[in-house]
């Protein structure tokens, strides 16, 4: 069932003679069927620049006189561009934990529109068109199957609407705050650009993802276009190139991908010797882990939850450094960054046997159903096992607690995401490091 109706009046001009009543008879029909169900109702506009007019619903007031039962459901949304008032719709929506849209709008723009949906929305909504002309009846606030027709714009025109929401989306304000980078004292500045971000001084507002989100999936709301301009606002920040950035594609295992060779279709460690290449592990409770070779000048970076770390997974980031570049084991420097805790985190106890076959010290109450993990103290023991110099691996054991960057993301909400803490619908941090040009 419905669960909101967009209609769309943007490409009409406002001085329309028939455009109040197209809107009359359109909400006259949701109207009649508020009895049923009652959709959230929201008008689409161009706010003209240059206008004069003091109320953006001025000249529709004439049209949206008589509909109480939607008063307060009704909103008019008047922008300057489409990327603006859909963007403005979408955070209503969100807001409402709304995801099943019926868009009422000219067929002239139906083409258009779908281009700016598939930005700016993810797989979480589900949206139907309707002709505007063609509203009449209850029967067409029916849901029906998604709808998936091929785009027939030019490329000219998809290439316009990509420019317009980048440019509305660098518009907007950073929230909650400056954006924050972490930075470990043991990886040489003179040599490699790394640090680990924090959730502020992005744009994404849902509130488990807010602000500085970095991962988009089909499950979130949060789409790609806004993750790439908080990767913008990083880059810009630490000085990396965003259109060298690679992230892994995490499969929680241990496989690792080496740049310049054929890339796996997943991975979890990613390694280079290029300088200018920025690489990147998501964390939201898993550990980003980078590495860095300043002899060699090689560096790397994985993503260890708590599978990749029985695993092995840093270790073979390692030994990818080491059997690429030939980097020395000895040489080699490990951080770990924001990530769980053994304060907060629980695993069944039969996954917890691992650890404990590991080192004990890896597990609390272990005799309970859920012990407490530690998934950092078990990466430490492994890589020490494989050669890494314990003074070459900087995590939460460090001496000089200001020195720490390896922090809870559970215990931090103001600062971090966590997958553990704010469920399915999570934010993510990311760490990330390059060789200098």
């Amino acid at each position: 069932m419905v669960e909101a109706v967009l209609i769309d009046l943007f490409s009409l001009p406002a001085d329309l003679q028939n455009i109040q009543g197209l809107l009359h008879n359109t909400l006259e029909t949701i109207e009649k069927c508020s009895s049923i169900h009652a959709p959230c109702v929201y008008v689409m506009c161009c706010q003209r620049q240059g206008s004069e007019r003091k109320g953006e619903q001025e000249f529709l007031l004439p049209a949206l006189r008589g509909f109480q039962n939607l008063k307060r459901r009704l909103e008019v949304v008047c922008t300057q561009t489409t990327a603006a008032a859909l963007y403005t719709i979408k955070q209503r929506l969100d807001e409402k934990d709304l995801s099943i849209i019926k868009v009422i709008l000219p067929s002239l723009r139906k083409d258009l529109m779908k281009v700016y949906i598939d930005y700016l929305f993810t797989a979480v909504y589900q949206f139907e068109f309707e002709d505007l002309h063609m509203v009449s009846d209850c029967e067409n606030l029916q849901i029906s199957e998604p709808q998936h027709e091929g785009q027939t714009l030019p490329s000219q025109d998809m290439a316009l609407i990509r420019s317009e929401i980048q440019m509305y989306l660098e518009s907007l304000p950073s929230l909650k705050g400056e954006l924050t980078i972490l930075r470990s004292s043991l990886i040489p500045d003179d040599i490699f650009l790394h640090g680990f971000t924090t959730r502020t001084g992005g744009i994404s507002y849902i509130p488990t993802l807010s602000s500085c989100n970095l991962f988009s999936s089909s499950k979130r709301r949060d789409p790609q276009v806004v993750v790439k301009e908080n990767l913008r606002r990083l880059a810009n920040a630490a000085g990396f190139n965003p259109e060298a950035f690679h992230r892994v594609k995490i499969n929680h295992a241990n496989a690792v991908c080496v740049m310049g060779k054929i890339e796996p279709n997943n991975y979890d460690g990613i390694v280079t010797n290029q300088k200018g290449v920025t690489l990147a592990a998501p964390g939201a409770d898993c550990i980003p882990v980078l590495f860095a070779d300043p002899v060699r000048k090689a560096c790397g970076a994985a993503h260890s939850g708590w599978k990749g770390t029985l695993l092995g997974v840093s270790m073979a980031t390692v030994n990818a450094m080491v059997s690429e570049y030939g980097c020395n084991m000895k040489d080699i420097l490990v951080v770990l960054g924001p990530s769980v805790g053994p304060c907060c985190y629980k695993l069944p106890h039969e996954s917890a046997k691992e650890f404990h076959r590991i080192d004990p010290k890896c597990v609390r109450l272990f005799d309970s159903a859920s012990p407490y993990i530690d998934i950092r103290r078990a990466t430490r023991i492994l890589l020490e096992r494989g050669g890494i110099l314990p003074e070459n691996i900087q995590d939460d054991s460090i001496t000089d607690q200001n020195q720490n960057i390896t922090f809870c993301t559970a215990c931090h909400p103001d600062k971090f995401y966590s997958h553990f803490r704010d469920g399915t619908n999570f934010g993510t941090q990311i760490g990330f490091i390059s060789i200098k040009d």
